[in-house]
């Protein structure tokens, strides 16, 4: 690829930062009894940290994202990220459907090119987010009541439903899933919420093993008011940096379960070394334990060294409003998505930070895509790509209540 541009110098700044919305969301505390189903498809104790008081949901309402689109003039509306749909009542049993015999509506999710819908899942809730395991076998399915679903890939069932006291009592967003593996080998979830809780869940128990309340920096926010949004893993697996609503990243040891650091921005506000809004994305470089980068809505992606506490270097443009940096550890490039109808997908140089190509504006245009899945129900939160075994390649990527498992196979 050619055409790499400059990356931004530290010291630009924003010129039309986000505006800091804060109102609560409704709360649902209606609690539905777990249901387990099968699959019908054509497919085979820090101190730094609080412990008990709950926090409360700040999101964007639909009357503030006019104002907040208006200010943000490469926002197209508000993030779905921390919106949690309280209005709904499960009424149907999860399934995975056979989409080829689904004529329930008249405007059916359908792809081009050489992607094929393999299977669509049924979640009963709004999903938030998605994520395959590293063995390939299991899909985390985390929902805006605070639930959290796993499935089989192989048995094709609904093996685990995990949801805590707190997520039954204040049902917020799951916002971040993370598998890992235990020194016994065992199978562990990483989860955060909208709440701040950050929980370890064992997958084939119905109770989490270890879990911390996040409270949010008194120079930034109120404490207490932290929403955790964001969350990665190290090389290996014993570190954790979680990002939120209060601009920190906190960095812990799975171990230990303690915070080992906290990062922020300076209190010069004349250089970005640091975020001065929301982190919606954390990602640690799959190649070099001590080195992350993250995104948010200051439209900066920061580059952060674990060993220093403001940020080593930043490019200014990615406008990151989810879980949407990766690292190519082979060619050593930044994937960014950008909430925005123009530059929303932009890839740059790990080391350099500069430009080295953009998706075209019009996704329904001229466009290097090969392919596509159109006609869903409405946006897409998440996506996840299985990373090996019998499902290697294999995609999940939610809409609505749905999640759609797509594949290259023929038709």
């Amino acid at each position: 690829m050619s055409g790499a541009f400059p990356s931004a110098s530290r010291n630009g700044m924003l010129t039309a930062p986000p505006p800091e919305a804060v109102n609560d969301l409704p709360q649902n505390s209606e609690h539905k009894p777990e249901q387990t189903d099968m699959l019908t498809s054509n497919t085979d104790t820090n101190t730094d940290t609080d412990t008990e008081a709950g926090s409360t949901l700040d999101t964007d309402t639909e009357t503030e994202c006019d104002l907040d689109t208006e200010r943000h003039t490469d926002s197209p509306g508000c993030t779905g990220q921390t919106v949690a749909d309280n209005n709904d009542h499960v009424t149907q049993t999860d399934t995975l459907r056979d989409t080829e015999t689904d004529t329930s509506t008249d405007r059916q999710p359908r792809t081009k090119g050489d992607l094929h819908i393999r299977s669509v899942l049924e979640c009963g809730r709004e999903v938030m987010v998605c994520q395959f395991n590293n063995e390939g076998t299991l899909l985390a399915v985390g929902l805006s009541d605070g639930t959290i679903k796993v499935y089989s890939l192989d048995s094709g069932s609904l093996v685990q439903t995990l949801k805590d006291r707190d997520s039954i009592l204040s049902p917020l967003p799951v916002t971040a899933l993370r598998f890992t593996v235990s020194l016994q080998s065992h199978s562990l979830l990483l989860a955060t919420y909208a709440s701040g809780n950050v929980r370890c869940w064992y997958v084939w128990a119905r109770d989490y093993i270890w879990g911390l309340r996040e409270v949010g920096e008194s120079n930034v926010r109120e404490e207490g008011q932290r929403q955790t949004l964001s969350l990665s893993l190290s090389t290996s697996g014993e570190t954790m940096a979680t990002g939120g609503s209060d601009s920190v990243i906190h960095l812990y040891d799975l171990h230990t379960h303690q915070r080992l650091h906290t990062y922020s921005a300076s209190s010069n506000r004349t250089v970005m070394d640091g975020h001065r809004f929301r982190v919606f994305a954390v990602n640690f470089h799959p190649n070099r334990e001590r080195e992350f980068i993250s995104g948010g809505w200051d439209n900066t992606v920061q580059f952060w060294d674990t060993r220093q506490q403001n940020s080593v270097r930043m490019v200014l443009g990615p406008h990151v409003c989810g879980d949407c940096l990766q690292i190519d550890p082979v060619a050593n490039h930044i994937l960014s998505g950008s909430w925005r109808k123009e530059k929303a997908l932009e890839i740059f140089d790990y080391d350099s930070g500069q430009k080295i190509a953009e998706a075209p504006n019009d996704p329904q245009g001229q466009s290097r895509c090969v392919s596509r899945l159109i006609g869903l129900p409405s946006a897409v939160f998440s996506s996840s790509v299985c990373p090996k075994g019998r499902w290697m390649g294999l995609i999940a990527a939610s809409s609505g209540k749905r999640v759609f498992l797509l594949d290259r196979s023929s038709q």
